[in-house]
């Protein structure tokens, strides 16, 4: 079967016995699949959740665990920061558009002061202290952060500027391995045990199985080597993630991302996007992507960025994850990293990510001819900026007064197209609010599903931290849909 097809589901009439029952089977232990399960638990069910790796966790456990949520959180009001679900669903509604679900957004900011309370009622720590510095993630154990260019044009001219990034306090960190994504997933995964939660580990869903109308009524399982058929009397809950390790489906759906680097685990195959099609679910913004660009946030805020052209395109002090969809998706990643000397020594070497020039000349026009830019393209580029940032202003992209400096030579420039962008998919199945998979006819009785293996928040733009909050959150009503449907009889086999 090839790599990006729909799985089709087999008929329960070809399931000799059910090797397990359970009321509702979640697939995949990550943030979403451990607060769906959580929220069915809660609701009475009977809960198993298959695992394909050996352990909890997926991408989740590897993020740097930032949580989108706003409204006036207790962490925000304990930093001094003012915040309602309207400037929050503002900010959202434009940062992670077009196309967004409107009933999806009003329900997240809402409740999101809700479900902060529901995270930290479950022991996850979140430190009443505020991050101010340009970073991907706070390298401390602060709990709050801006992680989308909040405050930064034109999102600060849309809706009051609040910080709603929280971070599980931890110490210790090691990004990309161990950090605030491991800590919200040790807590999820304690509390998916002491709610009663079966855990099938070193397990893949190969099949959904359906009833002769259409319900699913469980999945096939293939573990060491044999195959067990586990029916779900309620439902299934699909969150393994997306499919930024499926190489095929990436060059299907989207292409700009070939090449680049996915982030996340072996398991974001996609397999749980194509059981859903397979069961005759809708898929939505499947070329939709988060590409974050290969620098350090502190290198980029004074910088500039320029194109192929020699030419800015974005303010650089904006969330970096949204210059990177600007370089991948609008300047087909064909970028550099313009700056001075005194802007690249005020970064600690340890700090840099290994970052060195990629050019360096003592003018302008000489880094110009470096580049292999057209001839004057990035002289009159730098020309306006610093004439501009002599005044503390940026009357072209308004970066703030604070990153504004011109720059003097020696020059140099980072060619940003030679290195990697960190990427994973934002498309997926197209659920309700309440995580039950579309098709044709609507809803599919007994199927549901969250987390990255849906369409949610992000539209199509990104902001850290939507992943998992959205995950947690629409996990949740997920697990409680599915824990709320009426239990079907066992199919006749």
């Amino acid at each position: 079967m090839s790599s990006t097809a729909p799985i089709a589901p087999r008929p329960a009439s070809s399931v000799r016995a059910w090797d397990a029952t359970t009321d509702v089977l979640v697939v995949g232990f990550g943030a979403a699949g451990a607060s769906a399960a959580i929220g069915a638990a809660a609701a009475g069910a009977e809960v198993t959740v298959v695992e394909r790796a050996g352990a909890p966790g997926g991408a989740s456990a590897m993020a740097g665990g930032e949580i989108y949520l706003g409204g006036g959180t207790p962490v925000q009001k304990a930093c001094g920061f003012e915040d309602t679900a309207e400037a929050m669903r503002a900010f959202l509604a434009a940062a992670t558009g077009p196309g967004i679900d409107e009933e999806r957004l009003d329900l997240y900011c809402e409740g999101s002061v809700e479900h902060f309370t529901w995270l930290a009622d479950m022991g996850v720590p979140f430190k009443a202290s505020f991050c101010a510095e340009p970073c991907w993630e706070p390298p401390g154990d602060d709990g709050l952060t801006y992680s989308g260019g909040e405050n930064t044009w034109p999102f600060n001219e849309i809706a009051p500027p609040a910080p709603r990034a929280h971070v599980p306090q931890m110490s210790g960190k090691k990004p990309g391995r161990r950090s605030g994504g491991w800590k919200l997933m040790e807590h999820l995964s304690a509390q998916c045990r002491e709610s009663g939660v079966a855990s099938m580990l070193d397990g893949r869903v190969v099949a959904l199985v359906s009833d002769a109308d259409g319900a699913v009524a469980g999945a096939v399982i293939r573990r060491f080597g044999e195959e067990l058929a586990v029916r779900a009397t309620k439902g299934v809950v699909l969150a393994s993630g997306g499919f930024g390790a499926n190489p095929d489906m990436v060059a299907l759906h989207a292409p700009q991302l070939c090449g680049q680097m996915p982030l996340g685990t072996d398991g974001d195959d996609g397999s749980s996007i194509r059981l859903g099609q397979g069961a005759g679910g809708f898929t939505r913004r499947m070329d939709a992507a988060q590409t974050a660009i290969p620098t350090v946030p502190a290198l980029l805020y004074p910088s500039i960025a320029v194109n192929r052209f020699g030419q800015r395109f974005i303010n650089e002090d904006t969330y970096a994850g949204r210059v990177g969809q600007a370089a991948v998706f609008h300047q087909g990643a064909k970028v550099a990293l313009v700056m001075d000397e005194a802007i690249f020594e005020s970064v600690p070497e340890a700090d840099r990510w290994g970052a060195r020039p990629t050019w360096a000349a003592g003018s302008v026009a000489e880094l110009e001819a470096e580049m292999s830019l057209p001839t004057g393209s990035l002289q009159a580029t730098v020309s306006l900026y610093n004439e501009h940032a002599a005044r503390g202003c940026d009357p072209v992209f308004h970066k703030r007064p604070e990153w504004c400096r011109p720059l003097r030579p020696p020059f140099g420039a980072i060619d940003l197209s030679a290195l990697p962008y960190a990427v994973f998919t934002l498309g997926g199945l197209v659920t309700t609010v309440d995580g039950e998979v579309v098709g044709s006819d609507g809803p599919i009785p007994g199927l549901f599903a969250a987390g990255r293996a849906t369409s949610g928040i992000p539209a199509w733009g990104y902001v850290s931290g939507t992943s998992l909050g959205d995950a947690t959150f629409f996990g949740r009503r997920a697990g409680r849909a599915a824990a709320r449907r009426e239990r079907r009889p066992a199919a006749r086999t």
